[in-house]
Formats: C-alpha cells, structure tokens, sequence
C-alpha cells in the first residue's frame, strides 16, 4: 500500500492551570477506535505550518490566532498511521499557545471533523498518565512538563 507524505502543525493549546486542550475522535474506516489528540492537522496548498496549524486551531477550537501568535515550534515528530483506509507518514510541529480560558466553538468545523471529532476535554500531565484510554503524541505528558 503507498504511503501518503505530509506535514502537519498543531497545537498545544494550554490554560492557566498548565491543562492542555484535547480532542476526542476517531477514524471512520474503523469507529471502534477512538483516541485523544490536539488541534492540528494536515497544511492545505501553499499553507505554511504555522498557518495550518492557526487555521486548523480555529476550525477545531474557534479560537482565532495569527501564525505569528504561535511563535516558533516547540516540538517536532514523525508519526505514520492509518486514515480513512489510507496510510500516512506525517512530519508535524507543535506550537505552544497560552491562554487564560477558553470555551470550545467547533462551528468552524468541515463535514470531516464533525463527522470525526466527537467532544473535546482539558487534561493535566498527570491525568495523560493515569489515562488508559489512546492519547496522542504519545509522550504528551512528559512534553507538557518540559515546556509548559
């Protein structure tokens, strides 16, 4: 099966109380199997990270952002899975965002998202920790306490 190469940016997005903003979803080629994951995803034609990972933040979040507001990456992975009955290699960034408080708006959404992204949740690192359910990055706990 051919692998699909893309780049991603995503978003740490982080309360005061140093929780990190989640999103619940899953793959509909397999609905079983649902996991946790930041706001982010895939960079549309001509799109830089930074202005993927803003556009994607406001879709997913309705918090409007400038690529600038992000800053520089924070951190960087590879990660391959499999989507919609496809696989994919992804190069993603992750860009730490602030904020005081924030109440989710997903009337951004496309079909896709609101077909996938069921609820959305502020976790600790050490809620991540004591999680059995799938949340990704995988070391999304360890990363949280090394830069927020």
């Amino acid at each position: 099966m051919t692998v699909i190469d893309r780049r991603a940016g995503r978003v740490l997005l982080v309360d005061l109380a140093g929780r990190v903003l989640l999103l619940h979803g899953g793959d509909p080629a397999r609905p079983e199997q649902r996991w946790w994951f930041t706001a982010g995803g895939g960079l549309a034609d001509g799109e830089t990270v930074a202005e993927a990972a803003a556009r994607e933040l406001f879709e997913e979040t309705g918090l409007r952002v400038t690529p600038g507001d992000l800053g520089e990456p924070v951190w960087h992975e590879t990660t391959e899975f499999s989507y919609d009955g496809r696989d994919y290699r992804q190069e993603q960034d992750f860009f730490l965002l602030r904020v005081a408080d924030w109440q989710v708006d997903t009337a951004g959404m496309d079909a896709e998202e609101k077909l996938t992204i069921t609820e959305h949740r502020w976790w600790s690192a050490a809620e991540i920790e004591a999680s059995t359910e799938q949340i990704f990055p995988l070391d999304l706990a360890d990363l949280l306490r090394r830069c927020c």
